[in-house]
């Protein structure tokens, strides 16, 4: 029997933990969760085709309003027939709302009741966003998922004004989930956010308010913003319980495989990162022993592949020595390679985790992680796309 976009089916339920497996039926796909969303910022997840990041096992990505707003702008994907349309995406696709976008990319912000006015950090244009704008411009792409408008602040943040954004951002998740319901022409989904800083007070405030609104499904954001990940997970294990049981629970930016695990592990069936993507267009990869930074001059003469675990199309074809070469010399073959390779490793890390859940022994899935860091650290660029 076809299913209505929007259910949600938990499949398995891991015994030691709050892990779960779903399906999550959209109007353009059925989502086995948990999943992983491949960040797709100027409708592109950089480096790869749409069909490269299908075959590789994704189903589901994630597209960015703001940077969609500037260019294109949304009058010409709309015309062109929606963004799965304009970037030949044969799966589903999540949008956010561009508020945080707003907070960390633009100059000149002023927030009020109505929304944000902000500057482009493109041309310097003032632009005005508002729930209802951000609510109009994610159905005018024809969003799989459309995402509250909300306000996300950084770590650390005065209690005073915390109270306050979680109030606002409430305030215009509510008038966004009114716009969706007016303006809504196919089946597509609309997902609440709680936000709350690192607060558990205003959490819990948050979480109830979102959840009475009866949302198809609820984002956790304000996380991953320079709390310590420690005291982020405290806040997600304290918040996932006031979620609603049986429907989809997103954790927004979190990404690297250890948290990942544990966020699963706490009953989160969603999650999104440019971390796979960005890291390898710096020469980042993840292996089976930790992150590795194939520009690292002890890589120069490594005949081995990135993983000798891995069968990914980089790790059967190419060695350590080639992509040294490739992304020290800046060319784009080696970004797409690490590229390639990364989001491999994630898409077969989230396969482990549902296997690992159904089989019941996700609990000690864990001990089989990458160390927490590996020999290099990570990629530092502050740059705001996949």
């Amino acid at each position: 029997m076809e299913k209505t976009p929007g259910t949600f089916d938990i499949t398995a339920q891991d015994s030691g933990t709050r892990g779960r497996t779903g399906r999550l039926t959209l109007q353009n796909a059925e989502i086995e969760t948990p999943v992983f969303m491949p960040v797709g910022t100027q409708a592109t997840v950089k480096t790869m085709t749409s069909a490269e990041v299908q075959e590789l096992g994704f189903d589901l990505i994630l597209g960015n309003t703001y940077h969609l707003l500037l260019r294109p702008g949304m009058e010409t994907i709309q015309e062109l027939g929606g963004l799965r349309k304009f970037m030949s995406w044969p799966g589903a696709i999540l949008t956010d709302s561009g508020g945080y976008q707003v907070f960390s990319l633009a100059n000149n912000v002023k927030i009020d009741h109505d929304g944000v006015e902000f500057q482009s950090h493109l041309d310097g244009d003032r632009l005005k966003l508002t729930p209802e704008l951000a609510t109009d411009m994610q159905l005018a792409m024809d969003s799989d998922i459309v995402m509250a408008f909300d306000e996300c602040v950084r770590y650390p943040v005065d209690r005073t004004y915390a109270k306050e954004a979680t109030e606002r951002s409430f305030y215009w998740t509510e008038r966004s989930f009114e716009r969706f319901h007016v303006n809504r022409r196919n089946q597509n989904l609309f997902f609440g956010i709680v936000q709350g800083a690192c607060d558990m007070e205003l959490r819990r405030w948050s979480a109830e308010h979102v959840a009475g609104l009866e949302c198809d499904g609820y984002a956790v954001g304000g996380l991953s913003v320079g709390e310590p990940m420690d005291l982020g997970m405290d806040v997600l294990a304290g918040t996932v319980p006031l979620l609603p049981e049986g429907s989809p629970r997103y954790l927004m930016g979190v990404g690297k495989l250890r948290d990942i695990y544990r966020a699963v592990c706490q009953g989160v069936d969603m999650f999104d990162c440019v971390l796979p993507t960005r890291q390898g267009r710096h020469g980042h990869v993840v292996t089976h022993e930790g992150e590795l930074n194939l520009k690292n001059a002890r890589f120069r003469t490594d005949a081995s592949p990135i993983d000798e675990r891995c069968r990914c199309r980089t790790c059967r074809d190419y060695s350590r020595a080639y992509l040294h070469h490739l992304i020290r010399a800046g060319e784009m073959t080696g970004m797409r390679l690490a590229t390639h390779h990364n989001l491999w490793t994630y898409a077969r890390f989230m396969e482990s985790l549902r296997e690992a859940i159904r089989e019941n022994r996700l609990e000690s899935f864990g001990s089989q992680l990458p160390p927490e860091s590996g020999n290099e650290d990570p990629s530092t660029s502050s740059e705001d796309s996949n």
